[in-house]
């Protein structure tokens, strides 16, 4: 985050359901310029007020514009009115759900003044600029079907970011929930012991990314320079230029019946994906980025449901995707593709095949999964009705959140999966490393379950294999994680089917309930797409 504007465009593409990635370095924030005294920003329900906020995503971009640059530039007061924006639970035509109403926007303009306000005189912390960007997160998917993915990077040893999530220490704003945090470490040496005491339960583990090695390489081993990487996406499968964006798709691996089929997939995913690198995006520096690098993401997901003969067939299949790119961009005038091909976690997409999600063990053999929706989504009250279990969500600071709602569904695994139980932290680990050599010459985006006492073996492992062969790594404790509503939660078969059992699949899920896009947890810590 270096100037006003990438606030707006965090803001801007959040809004439009995208997920983002910020990075919260020293050396990005620097440039900030020293926060201004005496500045009073003050809502107003008059037709008079300086600024009357439109009810469109460009409007509220601009009030924030005004915000910032009152703060960081001319010191300037001013009242704002928000008269014109919709009420809460009105129907958006265009994105579909339903608005959030201004309180949203109102409350969280008030937040980020109250951060600016504790730096009066001085420039902003990693841990301000990281406040002002989960605030944004907030007024965009209260109330609404919006989602707010959004992943933050930060120095490896910026001890204020690596406590940012300990929500041991009882005072962590409910806000901070909203993107997944990691740090940059182009080398194991560079993680402090700091990082670690999030992994003892009582704060949110932080996740390593390795950019020199993203910068440097594609498959491990293969010399594929990028220099135009400086972030990763929320998910961290992709190692993404300033202001570029994904472009990704996937294969259901197990249900795949031999390798010219699997090759034949590709062939026709990748004509898609490299048009899609072709369009016009709503940012000039987006779309001349995305263009410029043509950055693909063909993914394959069911990974440990497959027998060996499949996983063999890796290694062909992106060598054959590699040929193509290489002859289908020279006929065709196109840049060659930058990266290829990665593995996505996959938790919504493979529910419909019945594959396993990614490259993850399934999480138990019988579990609850929670959805997040909006408080005023029509689909709660089916859900409801149907017997599913309905709660208020529930912040990292223990309180009630009003603005969503958790839906509890009873789910079973494949018959026959791997389960995450049966699995080791480095057994885990060694899928990474091998998926990392055989496919993805993108980043193999993963949550490792983990139990306390692999810690050490984990450290041991990530001491020989991360600075070669790790892009991209998070972690989460199987159990005692103290998340007080996790997106997965192991149960008995007793107690699935207790559940399942209350669920009256009669009642009709009607046709106004899926206005909009279902969205559901695909990252397994911090915020997660919600509906």
């Amino acid at each position: 985050m270096v100037w006003i504007e990438d606030f707006e465009l965090l803001f801007d593409y959040l809004m439009l359901g995208g997920g983002v990635g910020f990075s919260v370095e020293r050396s990005k924030i620097h440039d900030l310029p020293k926060v201004k005294g005496g500045v009073s920003i003050t809502h107003e329900r008059s037709n008079d007020a300086d600024i009357i906020v439109p009810d469109s995503r460009q409007g509220w971009r601009r009030l924030l514009h005004s915000v910032l640059k009152s703060y960081f530039e001319t010191g300037r007061s001013f009242t704002y009115s928000t008269i014109l924006i919709r009420e809460y639970g009105a129907p958006l035509k265009t994105f579909g759900g339903t608005a959030s109403g201004p309180g949203a926007l109102i409350d969280g303009i008030a937040d980020i003044c109250r951060v600016m306000e504790n730096r009066v005189g001085k420039k902003l912390r990693s841990i301000d600029v990281l406040d002002i960007c989960n605030i944004i997160g907030r007024i965009v998917v209260s109330g609404s079907s919006r989602r707010s993915a959004q992943i933050a990077i930060g120095d490896p040893d910026d001890v204020l970011f690596l406590r940012a999530k300990n929500w041991g220490t009882g005072n962590i704003p409910a806000w901070r929930a909203n993107s997944n945090n990691s740090i940059y470490a182009d080398s194991y040496d560079e993680i402090l012991p700091e990082l670690w005491r999030g992994y003892d339960g009582t704060g949110e583990p932080y996740g390593l990314v390795n950019r020199k090695l993203a910068r440097k390489y594609g498959r491990v081993g293969q010399l594929k320079s990028d220099p135009t990487i400086e972030g990763y996406n929320p998910c961290a499968e992709i190692a993404l230029g300033d202001g570029e964006s994904c472009n990704l798709s996937t294969i259901f691996l197990p249900n795949i019946d031999s390798l010219k089929q699997f090759k034949d997939i590709s062939y026709l995913l990748y004509k898609t994906q490299k048009q899609i690198a072709r369009l016009n995006y709503p940012y000039e520096k987006t779309t001349k980025i995305v263009q410029k690098n043509a950055r693909l993401g063909q993914s394959i997901t069911g990974i440990l449901q497959c027998e060996q003969e499949k996983i063999n067939w890796l290694s062909q299949a992106y060598v054959a995707l590699e040929e193509l790119d290489a002859k289908y961009s020279k006929e065709n005038g196109l840049p060659t593709s930058v990266r290829l091909t990665t593995v996505q976690p996959s938790g919504t997409l493979s529910l419909l095949p019945g594959v396993t999600p990614g490259i993850h063990p399934a999480y138990a053999q019988y579990y609850i999964r929670r959805v997040r929706f909006g408080s005023s989504d029509p689909l709660v009250d089916a859900c409801r009705k149907r017997g599913y279990k309905v709660q208020y969500d529930v912040g990292i600071d223990g309180r009630e959140d009003h603005t969503r709602f958790v839906v509890e569904f009873p789910c079973e695994s494949p018959e026959g999966s791997v389960l995450a139980k049966d699995m080791t932290a480095v057994a885990q680990l060694e899928w990474v490393k091998k998926m990392q050599t055989e496919w993805a010459d993108n980043a193999v985006s993963v949550t490792v379950y983990y139990r306390k006492e692999e810690l050490s073996e984990i450290k041991e492992w990530l001491s020989k294999n991360y600075d070669d062969s790790v892009k991209s790594v998070s972690f989460l404790l199987h159990t005692d994680h103290n998340f007080p509503l996790p997106p997965y939660e192991e149960i008995t078969k007793d107690a699935y089917e207790k559940m399942l059992a209350k669920v009256d699949f009669s009642v009709s899920l009607h046709r106004q309930a899926f206005d909009g896009e279902l969205t559901m947890d695909d990252c397994a810590t911090g915020a997660c797409p919600i509906k």
